[in-house]
Parts: C-alpha cells; structure tokens; sequence
C-alpha cells in the first residue's frame, strides 16, 4: 500500500510541476502592458507602420493597451506629447518618423525608446552608433534602396538627361536621403537638379519651377512630401513629367514606380523589438535594424497617363513579388 502511495505522490508532483512549467509562462505572456506611440502625421506610410506596429504586438501573446499620440504635423504639438507620454505608466516608446523620436529622445534618457521609420538614427543624433546605440534607444531605420531606384529610373528613361531632386530641408531623414541620392547620382554620371522646401506650402510654387528644368523627379524619404503628394503628382503630371517617389504608397498617391522599404514589415520589426525590450533585453545593446531590399511599385493608370512604355521585367517583377495600382 504504501509503495501505491508512493507511485500515487510521485505522479502527482510530476503533473504539478509539468503544469508549473506549462501554465506559468502562459500565465505571464497574458499580464497587461503599456505602450506609447507617438507620431508626427498621419499619411498613408505612417499609417501602415502603425498598422504594422499593432499587428506585431497582437502576436506577441502580450495584452498590449497602446497610447496612440498624433501630433497632426505640428512641430510644437511634438514636445508636449512627448512629455505625456513619458510621464505615463507605458513601459516601452515608439517614435514614428525622426522628429517624432527626436522629441521622445528629448524628454526621457531612461525610458525605452524604440525608433520607427527614422532613416539615420546616427546622423539625426538619436543614438552613438547604428550597430551599437548605447543609452535608452533603438530601431528600425526606413533607409531606401536609393541606387536600386536610381536603376529603376534608367530603365523607365534610358535618354533621361537632367534628375530633379526635391526634398524638405528640416526633414532630417529627407536631408539624409537627398545627400545619399546626390552621392549615387555622381557614381552614376547622373545629372542632377535639387531643390528643397521649407514645408508643405512651398511645393506648388518650387515643383512647378523645377519641373520646367528636369525630365523626372525623384522624392527621398520624406514625411511633408508624402503628406501632400497630390500637390506635387498635380503639377507633374501638367508638365507631363514622372515622379519616383520612396515610398509604396506614394506610387499609389500618383507616383509612376519605385523599389520600397515595406512599411508594414517596418513596423512588425519594431513591435518585435519592442517585445524584445519588454522581456528584458537593454535597447542600448540591439543594434539599429534595417530592410535591406526593395519591394517593386508601379502605378500603371500612371505609367498610361504620362505616355511611358513600362519595362517588361519590371511589370514581370512588380506582378510576382510586388504591388500594381490600376
């Protein structure tokens, strides 16, 4: 009998601790956490980082309540918010955009700060380095394939002569991106015209000048712009003139083609990062991540508006691996 017990007591601690390591961590995951966002604007590619972002933390098996802050493209909106947010009980921060980030990097040195969408976390003074940040901040940079979209212009125009570039100037990821796209342009022999605004309500005015100087634009990764692509698709397509655009969602705003960062995936890479954080692991040790290719783009209502035969293995490539507007 007591050899029975026995076999009975060691089966019952054998399920009680199958069922401690099971169930516990089960248990854990479900515990309620906190997160901020903050965001400059919103437009399509910000959206979808978003969109992205809450995807990417629904699968985390955390119950994730998100404090959501749109600054609504005013700058003095930026600091305020920022503060709410820091002074709130979230436990992690994302900035989508780099003035978004760069107001969360002001009012917290503590806090975890992930970056989304900021294409130069070093160059904007986010972090010490890309590969190791150090400090409270980490992230996903939206550094666009700029020499595979300067390919991809090529191919459209073999006869181009003169590249417009148009940028704002205190949009440091959009500073960032037009220097790049001057530097591959030199590699390329490609000649070259840039002009910069200072906000939105100079785009009609400096498109329209610049359009009666160049055969095509290409527009850097840059929020302002995006926010108010139908001004700048407006006035090309008077002049006849195609647009390459960064991102996926400004082709379908009426740009003609480009090769994009995947705003969605943005986003899932820093709600994977953001998990990261929550179970422990320092920002200041994640190195800043990257999407190292492009994902085709192409607008073919565009492409037949503007009169331009699209490249056979382009349309190929955008059908298998990438995204057509009709």
């Amino acid at each position: 009998m007591k050899k029975v017990l026995a076999a009975f007591a060691a089966i019952y601690l054998f399920l009680g601790a199958v069922f401690f390591v099971k169930v516990k961590p089960a248990a854990e995951k479900t515990k309620e956490v906190r997160v901020g966002v903050l965001t400059l604007m919103r437009h399509p590619a910000l959206d979808e980082i978003y969109r992205g972002y809450r995807a990417g933390l629904a699968k985390s098996g955390y119950k994730v309540k998100i404090d959501y802050q749109n600054a609504n493209n005013d700058q003095s909106n930026l600091k305020t918010m920022a503060e709410k947010l820091v002074n709130s009980q979230d436990q992690v921060l994302f900035g989508i955009t780099t003035p978004s980030s760069q107001a969360l990097a002001n009012a917290t040195k503590k806090k975890p700060i992930v970056l989304g969408a900021v294409t130069d976390p070093k160059g904007a003074g986010l972090v010490k380095n890309n590969k190791h940040p150090g400090g409270n901040i980490t992230g996903v940079s939206d550094r666009a394939p700029i020499k595979q979209q300067l390919k991809l212009i090529k191919r459209f125009l073999p006869k181009l002569k003169t590249l417009g570039i148009i940028y704002t100037s205190s949009d440091s990821s959009a500073v960032s991106g037009y220097k790049q796209i001057v530097s591959y342009c030199k590699q390329m022999g490609i000649s070259y015209r840039a002009y910069s605004i200072a906000n939105s309500n100079d785009l009609n005015q400096v498109s329209q000048q610049m359009l009666t100087k160049v055969d095509a634009v290409i527009v850097p990764t840059d929020n302002t712009i995006a926010g108010a692509m139908q001004t700048l698709v407006k006035n090309a397509n008077a002049a006849k003139k195609p647009v390459f655009p960064a991102a996926g969602t400004m082709v379908k705003d009426g740009g003609l083609a480009t090769y994009s960062v995947d705003q969605y995936k943005l986003g899932l890479i820093g709600a994977k990062m953001t998990v990261q954080i929550l179970k422990g692991k320092k920002p200041g040790d994640m190195a800043i991540r990257y999407v190292e290719h492009g994902t085709p783009y192409l607008n073919l209502k565009e492409a037949k508006k503007l009169g331009i035969k699209v490249p056979a293995s382009f349309l190929k490539e955008a059908k298998a691996n990438g995204t057509i507007y009709k």
